[in-house]
């Protein structure tokens, strides 16, 4: 399955593969070019597909689990100020997407859109300390139940041209769902507050609407 941002780039992709393909079997006469040729253009078509896939997952919801929004690896695990929504102290976690990781973004949590906005800006690499500030983003934030507000920002990087927001001021969304897309994408950062219960490590590597990333405080010394 595959995600229906991709659908232009992938047709696209197809016929010019087709094309190369058929115009080097009649009009290439060296054998080693033609293949080089032709195989190139398969490869290029295949990492295309695998880019834009989309699977299917079903998130067991939780309204006191905070879910991972991207597949990725956990780059960023600190206590930062804020400066654009809430103006104050939040737990930053932020999830780098290699060229190879699916780029689509699922909501981390049920609620309500409060904030949407993107930004324009420039094209740092993602692991950038700037790029949070300075890089072409969405901002939004969701009310939760259990969380109150929390906020994800979908950060473009340096392959990175389009980002794709699906939320909406006022919008009701389900944990897990599609919230958008990264193309050749590169980070999302999660604003969490101080008093959750971080469940994941530096390094480690999440799954979108699988991984739980943090929990309320009071489930956690429950648990315990």
């Amino acid at each position: 399955m595959f995600h229906k941002e991709g659908q232009k780039i992938i047709i696209t992709t197809f016929i010019i593969t087709c094309t190369v393909i058929l115009l080097a079997n009649f009009f290439v006469d060296i054998p080693w070019l033609r293949l080089i040729l032709q195989i190139t253009s398969l490869v290029i078509l295949v990492l295309i597909l695998q880019f834009f896939r989309n699977p299917k997952r079903n998130a067991a919801k939780s309204f006191d689990e905070i879910l991972a929004p991207v597949d990725g690896k956990v780059v960023v695990i600190e206590e930062v100020e804020e400066t654009e929504y809430f103006k104050a102290k939040r737990i930053q976690v932020s999830i780098f997407m290699s060229p190879i990781n699916v780029h689509v973004t699922r909501y981390p949590a049920s609620g309500l859109i409060k904030f949407s906005k993107y930004h324009a800006g420039k094209y740092l690499v993602a692991w950038h300390p700037k790029s949070s500030e300075e890089n072409e983003r969405t901002t939004v934030v969701i009310n939760t139940p259990k969380f109150g507000d929390i906020l994800y920002r979908q950060i473009a990087g340096a392959m990175a041209r389009r980002i794709i927001n699906y939320a909406e001021v006022g919008d009701s969304v389900q944990q897990g769902e599609d919230a958008g897309f990264i193309k050749f994408g590169s980070r999302v950062d999660l604003f969490l507050p101080l008093n959750s219960a971080i469940t994941v490590k530096l390094h480690q590597k999440v799954i979108g609407a699988k991984t739980c990333i943090a929990t309320t405080r009071v489930q956690k010394e429950n648990e315990d």
